[in-house]
């Protein structure tokens, strides 16, 4: 991230999940982000491709998942929203934290707040509330395709390239009265337009340190595709 974008970010009071001196500026290479694991499954372009729009409901833990493999391979984050978001939770989950910035209030211009950090970050993860209004929602989606950031958004978004909704989640690892939870399985709805329009639906395995494991209804057993990093 350049030290212009950086300047902007403090500018807006973007508070950072941990320090965010002492980094090189990120030399981003390739049209789709990393994604972890077999996530690579849920998405068209076998990670997140740069200026798409990809909605997600039901689970943070999901949404924490799709940022883990760019930031672990160089890439910035951004959360917009999502005040009571845990730091620890998107740790064990593979995020990697010093590359997370978190704006918890955005006040009463969220759009303002979203665009600058669309100009300067590669993932912008946006909490989707009664002030993004629909035509908000279509500019944000044109600024990620202008600047080639991802979009995520932790709601419903008109126009979504990929929509993901988790319908269940269990844990694992509790037993009666003793233990303690390893793992989480979420069923998702998979849908969304052009090569995501025909639905379906993915389990999702979620366990601590980033692994994913996915089974599906039409999943072929293939291993996980590695995108291009962000970092050279």
């Amino acid at each position: 991230m350049s030290t212009s974008a950086t300047a902007t970010l403090v500018a807006l009071g973007v508070n950072p999940a941990s320090e965010l001196t002492g980094t090189t500026a990120d030399q981003t290479t390739g049209r789709v982000l990393p994604v972890r694991g077999e996530l690579a499954d849920l998405l068209p372009w076998g990670g997140l491709r740069r200026g798409s729009t990809v909605s997600v409901g039901g689970s943070t833990s999901l949404l924490l998942a799709l940022l883990a493999g760019a930031t672990a391979d160089g890439c910035w984050a951004a959360v917009v929203g999502l005040p009571h978001l845990g730091v620890l939770a998107a740790a064990e989950l593979g995020v990697a934290v010093p590359r997370l910035a978190l704006v918890p209030r955005p006040g009463g211009e969220p759009g303002a707040v979203i665009a600058a950090l669309l100009d300067g970050i590669d993932l912008v993860a946006v909490e989707v509330t009664r002030s993004v209004s629909p035509s908000l929602a279509r500019r944000l989606s044109a600024r990620a395709r202008q600047r080639k950031a991802v979009l995520l958004a932790f709601g419903s978004w008109p126009g979504a390239d990929v929509e993901l909704h988790v319908v269940g989640t269990r844990w694992e690892g509790l037993g009666r009265g003793h233990g303690k939870l390893r793992s989480q399985t979420l069923t998702v709805r998979v849908g969304g337009r052009g090569a995501a329009a025909r639905p379906r639906h993915v389990e999702l395995d979620l366990v601590g340190g980033g692994k994913v494991v996915l089974q599906g209804d039409d999943w072929n057993g293939a291993p996980a595709r590695k995108g291009p990093t962000c970092a050279s």
